[in-house]
């Protein structure tokens, strides 16, 4: 029997995330949306490209909770994006409810199902996912630092003129001004970012990694990001649903880990059949470490506004 995983969320981002799902054979695919139609009508194209595409994994669109039943991996890309007069208060508010009528349907139907928040506010989406579902912490983890490495790897390629293949880099905390890129911690064929280039630039490529996501909605004006999100939320899902164990920057909840508590914070975490499997402490500096704190403060706040 194939894996069966569930997105939330035909947008672009959901959309892109189960095209592939399926060109990588790794599940069968249910997308569920509340706009009558438009599940529906991208689950059959995704299908009838499937004989050129060469995959067998099935799609289903729909706006039926129970069709997503017993989903091993359920992608929650479900929210609103930020319009014109409205607050980032009454953006948290809207997609806290979202989330939490999501979640509560999940929970219900595939109560062994992995969550994988991609909504934002993403921490504080992840800890409501994690507070209505009442699943163990290590089933619900949050997209965030995969998306921001490969920013960062992307930019570290481009300026030294070399493959991706070769840069690894790491970035924590929170999805937003507060992410923490650890340059010490990236490498270029092993050998470390700051033996390659330059403090300034390196902060150049630093700033341009924390506006990544800005840089994109400033060129379409009336879109955002989905290319690359899509691909980080399916690298998570592959090392879940594959088991491959994979160590991932992803939002996890900490109980004590990086002197933080009770909150989902981006770090390095082991990514496996059970979730996440282990969280990963590196040793940070002192400036390193205030970032962190400081990036976990800021999803606190949202999270005591809502009560969680």
């Amino acid at each position: 029997m194939r894996n069966k995983v569930t997105v939330v969320g035909a947008g672009n981002v959901g959309a892109s995330a189960a095209q592939r799902i399926v060109e990588k054979h790794l599940g069968d695919v249910v997308l569920i949306d509340v706009i009558e139609g438009v599940p529906e009508g991208k689950a059959l194209d995704l299908w009838e490209s499937a004989p050129i595409e060469g995959y067998d994994c099935r799609l289903k669109g729909t706006h039926d909770y129970a069709d997503t039943a017993q989903s091993d991996v359920v992608v929650v890309t479900a929210g609103l994006a930020r319009k014109p007069g409205m607050s980032r208060d009454d953006l948290l508010f809207k997609n806290h409810e979202i989330v939490k009528g999501v979640t509560e349907q999940i929970a219900r139907h595939s109560p062994a199902a992995v969550l994988v928040v991609v909504t934002n506010p993403l921490d504080v989406m992840a800890q409501t996912a994690l507070r209505i579902s009442g699943f163990p912490k290590q089933r619900v983890v949050g997209m965030a630092g995969v998306l921001d490495s490969a920013r960062f790897r992307s930019f570290i390629a481009e300026e030294l003129d070399v493959s991706v293949d070769n840069v690894h880099a790491m970035v924590l905390g929170g999805h937003g001004d507060t992410m923490v890129p650890l340059p010490r911690f990236s490498t270029v064929a092993g050998i470390p970012l700051p033996e390659l280039l330059p403090r300034e630039t390196i902060e150049r490529l630093v700033e341009r990694t924390r506006n990544g996501g800005a840089e994109i909605v400033a060129y379409l004006k009336t879109g955002s990001a989905y290319y690359a999100p899509s691909a980080a939320i399916v690298e998570m899902v592959e090392s879940i649903l594959l088991d491959r164990k994979r160590i991932l920057p992803c939002a996890a909840y900490l109980e004590g880990e990086y002197g933080i508590r009770g909150l989902f914070a981006g770090v390095p975490v082991k990514l496996g059949r059970r979730g996440v499997e282990s969280i990963l402490e590196i040793a940070l500096t002192d400036s390193e470490k205030q970032a962190l704190c400081t990036s976990a403060a800021a999803v606190k706040e949202l999270v005591d506004k809502l009560k969680l």
